[in-house]
């Protein structure tokens, strides 16, 4: 093993320039961990004259791929350009030239992971991207070694920031959706197109990754259901409170008797659940195993330094691996195969908003849809809505099938006496009153 291992860096944004922050700032620790130094040789960049925030005097600047891929000095590619098809072509060409890969590109491991891990096995390369899920928190390297002896039932995650802030200040400060996403703007948080996020794409793309390590299962992004927060209103986080829930964008996959279900939407958590109390931009991933029971990972969900902290930390797995001549083995064919859960065997809590005419009656009308599917209520919020002789009726029920819920909600919207079912969403937990 040489006393110096060379990384190529494809992309210097603010990702990038945080990698040679860490390197160069924590040399001493590395060159103790690892027994010799890390050094960024080139980095591919878009534009050699634009002005950096981070040195590199002693970097070769590119805008040639090539001049990376195809480098035998090179060792380890370290991928935060972003894209997907381009970046999977450079990905897929360092494993031929024998060159392990870093990445944090959720996009290219929700699509392609699997196609890229075999390529990888194939070359005898390490590929990691413990940053494409959750930023700097250690949540692959959490699941696939600190709980690889047990198994994993549920994952639940905040894995997006700019939902999880605006949702935070819809509920502490009272501001609507419009304005928060604004804030979350303003601060950063949200990018200027921000549909990605508040549609909860990216949520999804992070879930495919975190089924597909957790279960052993192959995940595909369209496997995700996905619903964003766009349409929440503030008076149903005002209910939820009242309630003693609080309203997050949830992450959600489980697994057992081999079938799979994985989602991503808004949904009203007790304030007693551990991911209750996760505010603003940070992220949290609770996991449920047979095992061990609860754990959560908490911290950064982005930023340049936490996600650089996730890459550096995986570079150091592949230089360990490179020590000991165990390089391209971490490769593991998925174990199940996949078998997504039906409606009816899908099971939760519901929250419903609604409005109806206030007149005696009604309320046993409505009820009756749902105890004709055997759904019974948990909680019941019924209040006058003046000047308009109607009632706005907000209920919880207990735990029933999607299916179930299904029908019911849509038996609704024939009633007469319901003239807008306003909202509905998922309930985890039991409400703190």
């Amino acid at each position: 093993m040489e006393s110096k291992v060379s990384v190529g860096l494809l992309g210097l944004g603010v990702v990038g320039s945080g990698v040679i922050k860490i390197i160069e700032n924590h040399q001493e620790k590395l060159a103790h961990q690892l027994g010799c130094s890390v050094q960024v040789k080139s980095v591919l960049v878009k534009n050699l004259e634009k002005a950096r925030d981070v040195n590199t005097d002693e970097i070769v600047l590119t805008t040639n791929p090539d001049d990376i891929l195809n480098d035998p000095e090179i060792d380890i590619i370290v991928e935060v350009m972003g894209g997907i098809e381009e970046t999977k072509q450079h990905i897929l060409k360092a494993f031929s030239t024998k060159k392990h890969v870093v990445t944090a590109n959720k996009d290219l491991v929700a699509l392609h992971g699997p196609e890229l891990e075999e390529a990888a096995n194939q070359n005898k390369c390490d590929f990691y991207y413990e940053a494409s899920v959750a930023g700097g928190i250690p949540i692959l390297r959490g699941i696939a070694d600190g709980l690889s002896s047990d198994r994993i039932q549920k994952v639940m995650g905040i894995v997006n920031g700019t939902t999880n802030y605006i949702l935070t200040q819809m509920d502490s400060e009272g501001v609507s959706y419009e304005d928060a996403l604004q804030e979350a703007k303003d601060l950063g948080f949200a990018e200027a197109e921000p549909s990605a996020d508040v549609d909860g794409l990216d949520a999804a793309r992070k879930m495919a990754i975190l089924g597909r390590l957790a279960f052993s299962t192959p995940v595909d992004l369209e496997d995700v259901e996905v619903s964003g927060i766009r349409d929440i209103e503030l008076e149903d986080l005002q209910y939820a409170d009242q309630l003693g829930y609080t309203m997050k964008l949830i992450g959600y996959a489980n697994f057992d008797s081999q079938e799979l279900e994985v989602n991503v939407q808004p949904t009203l958590l007790s304030k007693s659940h551990p991911l209750a109390s996760v505010k603003n931009e940070f992220n949290a991933v609770y996991v449920y195993g047979e095992a061990v029971g609860e754990t959560m990972f908490y911290g950064p969900g982005a930023g340049s330094l936490p996600t650089a902290t996730a890459i550096v930390s995986d570079v150091v797995s592949v230089i360990k691996n490179l020590r000991l001549g165990v390089t391209g083995n971490q490769f593991i064919e998925p174990h199940f195969k996949k078998e997504l859960k039906t409606p009816d065997k899908r099971h939760g809590q519901y929250y419903v908003r609604l409005f109806a005419k206030d007149e005696a009656g009604v309320f046993s009308t409505i009820s009756s849809i749902f105890h004709e599917r055997e759904i019974s209520f948990k909680r019941i919020l019924q209040t006058p809505v003046k000047k308009h002789e109607l009632a706005e009726i907000i209920f919880i029920t207990h735990d029933t099938s999607l299916e179930n819920f299904r029908n019911a909600r849509e038996k609704l919207k024939d009633l007469d006496v319901v003239l807008e079912v306003k909202s509905y969403y998922k309930v985890e937990g039991d409400a703190v009153t």
